[in-house]
């Protein structure tokens, strides 16, 4: 008898959320609780002002730098940059546009992307500086392995592999007045979800699949990956999605929080609309915010 070896599910690292210009983002997310680290440039024309979580998973508002540059490393072959610009082109300037997996050897999962038929196009390996709010500054080095699929030009996916990471004290950057600690959910759309099962499962790196009415469910390592219906979408977290445009796409992320309720506080002092759906606090997208936030307690 054949035995199948189990898989090891990847971590979810941290979501891509272009967005028009980092200093909206920033005003956005703080005003949501969130600490947002210093601005990081990219060698190749984007730029990031990201949220780190204590859980090692961060998000990661993209802004335009340098166009031309863009435009030139594009052309050349940079699929991070290219998946960006067409992203933007479709969507406009604010979204939710890639899912990002943790590894610990991305030329591996280049090669397992290329045999199982979803490689996006050549590995990426780049490093840029970093620096914490007291001033302590790192270099941070990354080498990525794409994956995507033609069926869904509006959502693209990567891992991640954090190469020498700088050795920073993160704890400040980590610290949140919304108490956020780290990501519990990524929700995506689709009109028939199944149909996407096996890109997502080479992704995620896992067999295991969780299929129900509204949808389906993939663990990664730290969090659920779910791809749900427009109707499952709407009945879940108040989010539209067109019931007949196929594809997927990255709707919405879970917060862990440590106390849902302080949020809630929180939030209303900020003149922040929230949205309460049974255990959990949903923030639609907003400018700044490419995508549906919801909060619920860690």
């Amino acid at each position: 008898m054949t035995t199948i070896s189990p898989r090891t599910p990847r971590p979810v690292d941290h979501l891509v959320l272009p967005t028009a210009d980092l200093d909206t983002a920033r005003r956005r997310l703080e005003t949501l609780g969130f600490t947002v680290a210093p601005a990081g440039v990219h060698p190749f024309g984007t730029e990031n002002a990201c949220v780190f979580f204590s859980d090692d998973t961060f998000l990661e508002p993209l802004a335009i730098a340098q166009r031309e540059t863009c435009e030139i490393e594009a052309r050349n072959g940079n699929v991070f940059v290219a998946r960006d610009q067409a992203y933007r082109f479709r969507n406009g300037q604010e979204g939710f546009s890639a899912l990002v997996m943790g590894t610990q050897d991305a030329n591996a999962d280049n090669d397992a992307f290329v045999q199982s038929g979803i490689s996006a196009g050549r590995m990426l390996e780049f490093s840029r500086g970093f620096k914490t709010p007291d001033g302590a500054e790192g270099v941070a080095g990354f080498r990525l392995a794409f994956a995507a699929d033609l069926r869904a030009p509006d959502a693209f996916f990567f891992t991640c592999e954090r190469v020498n990471p700088p050795k920073v004290d993160r704890s400040a950057l980590q610290t949140h007045r919304n108490g956020a600690v780290g990501l519990r959910e990524i929700v995506l759309s689709e009109v028939n979800p199944t149909d996407f099962q096996y890109p997502l499962q080479e992704l995620v790196n896992q067999r295991d699949v969780n299929a129900h009415s509204f949808g389906m469910d993939i663990r990664a390592a730290n969090a659920n990956i779910t791809v749900l219906t427009p109707a499952g979408l709407r009945s879940f977290l108040g989010v539209d999605a067109p019931e007949n445009e196929r594809g997927l796409r990255l709707q919405a992320f879970v917060v862990g929080v440590r106390d849902l309720a302080a949020v809630e506080t929180l939030l209303a002092n900020n003149n922040i609309s929230t949205e309460k759906r049974g255990s959990r606090l949903i923030v639609h997208k907003a400018p700044g915010q490419g995508a549906a936030i919801v909060f619920e307690a860690a």
